[in-house]
């Protein structure tokens, strides 16, 4: 079986014409977790004219060097001030207060005493002291937030500043997830068959897809009944824009997803990647949609979904990427136990702004072992032309925390 190498399968998945300008209009208030199909840029300076960032009293700087100078009146927060002081005059002035015209320095109340309507100072500041400047936050005209930024609190927080009732967000992916294979149970069916198990799969990358912006159509599994996988493989494909398979794609009498997928008018980008887990992934596509049947092994599954699905889902949200790679040094010696690309769940520490990896209750074994991905673990990467590697080498590292 050939077998290509893993950045030219990336390649062929970064060349494929993926939909990226759907988009909706949605409340503010309803937009945490999705994606921004727009810019966001300021209409307007921030703050649009000198304000004041703490209470005190509107001056003159020059007139810090006097003996008093005399209380006009108050500027609340909010009030259209429109009083015009002069030398010797001050007015006393609210934090969030419009400076008043001809002052150019806030002293703050502490640095004061009050007597008689007029203050005397305890303690000079500097020129400009406690006044922000015009276009101290951002400029007219400044992109604030990128399209294809997924929002979260700070971003809605901008937004309203902005008086963004209604935000553009891309249209989430729809994404179709089914496991095959007759030894498969799903959750709720009790067997007397041992040599069952029990259906993670379909559950880990639904989690997992819409943690990434997609919405899931979860269907469940099927035997290995070629009928059954084809039928379940059409519906899919007419209400979903990715269908992610698992199991029936190696090279067994019972693995049918790899020929049910051209006779279902796929055409196979390919088949087969040299990667450890997953190198029996199949990427296939049919119009504008696209089938990815990945093994069944959990840990094998979930990992080229990271690697195959996930690209594809940001492509569709309009992100840059889908995920983050990092470079981080060993901590311990790490032994290759193949030639292929091989993805290795670890843990990462960082230390002194700088990414550790090592290996701590990280079992070695099949391809099988999910829980080797708990407790915030990471994956590093090692090549085709990579040997065992030594302490303090320096490896890539997708980080899993941030899709």
């Amino acid at each position: 079986m050939s077998l290509l190498s893993y950045e030219t399968s990336q390649n062929m998945l970064d060349l494929l014409h993926v939909n990226s300008s759907r988009s909706e209009n949605i409340a503010l208030s309803s937009s945490l977790g999705r994606v921004l199909a727009e810019d966001i840029v300021a209409e307007f300076n921030d703050p649009q004219f000198p304000t004041a960032s703490m209470d005190g009293y509107a001056v003159i700087h020059t007139d810090l060097d006097g003996k008093s100078i005399t209380i006009l009146g108050d500027n609340p927060a909010g009030s259209n001030e429109i009083r015009t002081i002069k030398n010797g005059e001050c007015i006393k002035t609210f934090t969030g207060s419009m400076m008043p015209h001809g002052a150019d320095t806030l002293i703050q109340i502490e640095n004061v005493s009050v007597n008689n309507g007029k203050i005397t100072v305890d303690e000079k500041v500097p020129f400009g002291n406690a006044v922000r400047p015009i276009g101290e936050g951002y400029r007219a005209g400044d992109i604030l937030i990128k399209k294809g930024t997924k929002i979260g609190f700070v971003e809605i927080g901008v937004m309203a500043a902005l008086n963004k009732v209604m935000v553009k967000v891309a249209l989430k992916p729809r994404v179709a997830v089914v496991s095959t294979g007759s030894e498969i149970l799903d959750l709720g069916i009790n067997s007397d068959n041992p040599s069952q198990i029990r259906s993670s799969n379909n559950y880990t990358l639904a989690a997992l897809f819409e943690q990434s912006g997609a919405e899931v159509v979860q269907l469940g599994t099927v035997g290995d009944d070629k009928n059954s996988i084809m039928q379940t493989f059409q519906n899919a494909l007419s209400c979903a824009d990715i269908l992610v398979s698992t199991g029936g794609v190696s090279v067994g009498d019972y693995d049918f997803v790899k020929d049910i997928v051209p006779r279902i008018g796929a055409e196979v980008v390919y088949k087969g990647v040299a990667i450890k887990p997953g190198k029996h992934i199949l990427v296939a596509q049919k119009e504008e949609k696209f089938v990815l049947a990945l093994p069944g092994f959990a840990y094998s599954s979930t990992v080229t979904a990271i690697l195959y699905v996930l690209p594809l889902i940001a492509k569709m949200l309009g992100r840059d990427s889908a995920y983050k790679t990092v470079a981080a040094k060993l901590s311990e010696e790490f032994t290759k136990r193949s030639r292929l690309t091989e993805f290795t769940a670890c843990n990462v520490v960082v230390e002194d702004g700088e990414y550790f990896v090592n290996f701590k209750d990280k079992k070695v074994g099949s391809s099988a072992i999910l829980t080797n991905m708990l407790n915030s673990s990471a994956l590093m990467i090692t090549g085709e032309e990579d040997a065992n590697l030594s302490k303090g080498t320096f490896v890539n590292v997708i980080l899993l925390d941030n899709f």
